[in-house]
């Protein structure tokens, strides 16, 4: 007799190079796991219909799991008890949408679903946003006019490996969880029985980044950012003195800074979809003081236009590399260097995120501070433990940034005496 299924054994089957596999589940009668040579695996139903052996794909694994599986079966044999053929309806169920409703089944109309039914009614509006993003850039307009039937594993390769010679190895990787996604979700639907997903990699290796600013190019970079002026040499900075993320700072609002001294970014702002505040330090009141108000409805403090926040981040941050290293030459021919000896490593925003994080720990400030600085905390508590996050850790967070704003204002009053072709900490935290 056939062993009942679990999760664990179905998971550490093996395919067999010579034959196809296919193992009865003890539990539900009928119900079958595949595994074929090349090692795709799947869920199918046989029963009997009109006298005749019959066969019902129920959809692939992982993305069908056992549980779905046993449920997706019990429905398909049921129908047979009541005089129904499953396997029949579902092939003629497919035919007519090929024949009669075939726009249905095109890549754009199936996105238009996917985002208005689960990325943007089930995700948090930064995740659904970028998602969203990708899927218009990089998918819509290659494939769109094709069915979702059409797609093979080699377009996904193919699509993949475009990013990977645009230089986009990051993009890649996004796009390709993207579209799986896409993928099982119409499998869940039952648009689908099998993903063009299946058995791809993820297209690129991400490291993590360790890059942080020198105490020197800091000062470069203060520098270079009175230069810049607004918006983006006071947006550049409160990214330095605050730590919070790009879009955080970016989207920031005249109406979330109460009392002059605590920024409050809301939920639907931050990755994690919890509330966070930022205690504001004297130098980042400073900042915040010598800025113009552009009037906007939306009260935003970074804005050219006064209907939205800024944006053309590589433009501005090439401008600012350049300055970096104007102010950089300029240092080092006042101190008795070849200024076309010097250069400036590649940096990105994201690493003053990591600058201050090594900072605070540089100053003294526990692991767990830092976290809570940097908004760190899993979004899976709620209730009175969300409420208990956010305010956590508010006078430690705000002795931190306090000390780190009074650091950075030492830093850049003037020269620290360091050796500027050869900066301490270049790499770290």
């Amino acid at each position: 007799m056939a062993k009942a299924l679990t999760a664990q054994s179905v998971e550490r089957l093996k395919p067999d190079s010579g034959k196809r596999l296919e193992i009865p589940d003890g539990l539900l009668v009928g119900l079958y796991f595949i595994i074929q040579p090349s090692g795709a695996r799947s869920w199918a139903v046989r029963y009997r219909y009109a006298g005749k052996p019959c066969k019902l794909t129920l959809g692939p694994y992982p993305a069908l799991d056992l549980g779905t599986a046993r449920s997706r079966a019990r429905d398909a044999l049921q129908k047979v008890a009541e005089g129904q053929d499953p396997a029949a309806e579902k092939r003629e169920a497919a035919q007519k949408a090929k024949d009669g409703e075939p726009k249905r089944d095109l890549i754009s109309a199936q996105l238009d679903v996917f985002l208005e039914r689960h990325v943007r009614a089930k995700g948090r509006a930064r995740y659904a946003g970028e998602v969203e993003r990708l899927l218009n850039r990089e998918v819509r307009p290659v494939w769109g006019e094709r069915r979702v039937q059409d797609i093979t594993r080699r377009d996904v390769i193919e699509l993949l490996d475009g990013l990977i010679d645009r230089g986009s190895p990051t993009t890649a990787n996004r796009t390709f969880a993207a579209v799986r996604k896409f993928y099982n979700w119409l499998i869940e639907r039952s648009v689908l029985d099998t993903s063009p997903c299946a058995r791809v990699k993820p297209p690129a290796e991400e490291t993590s980044r360790d890059r942080i600013l020198t105490d020197d190019e800091i000062r470069w970079l203060w520098k270079a950012t009175e230069r810049t002026g607004y918006p983006f040499g006071p947006f550049v900075r409160l990214l330095l003195l605050t730590g919070q993320r790009r879009d955080e700072v970016a989207k920031a609002r005249y109406g979330e800074i109460k009392h002059g001294d605590l920024w409050t970014i809301p939920r639907e702002r931050t990755k994690n979809g919890i509330a966070h505040d930022v205690p504001l330090s004297a130098a980042t009141q400073e900042v915040l003081a010598g800025m113009p108000r552009v009037l906007s409805k939306a009260g935003y403090l970074f804005t050219t236009t006064g209907d939205s926040a800024i944006s053309g981040y590589s433009v501005a941050k090439r401008r600012l590399d350049k300055r970096m290293l104007e102010e950089a030459r300029k240092e080092a021919e006042e101190r008795g260097y070849d200024p076309e000896s010097v250069h400036l490593p590649e940096w990105r925003l994201h690493d003053l995120r990591r600058t201050l994080a090594s900072g605070l720990a540089r100053l003294g400030h526990a692991p767990h501070i830092i976290e809570a600085v940097l908004n760190h905390t899993s979004g899976t508590v709620s209730g009175v433990a969300a409420v208990y996050n956010r305010y956590s850790y508010a006078d430690e967070k705000r002795q931190a940034l306090v000390a780190w704003g009074q650091f950075v204002n030492n830093l850049v009053g003037g020269a620290n005496g360091g050796n500027i072709l050869a900066p301490q900490g270049g790499r770290g935290a």
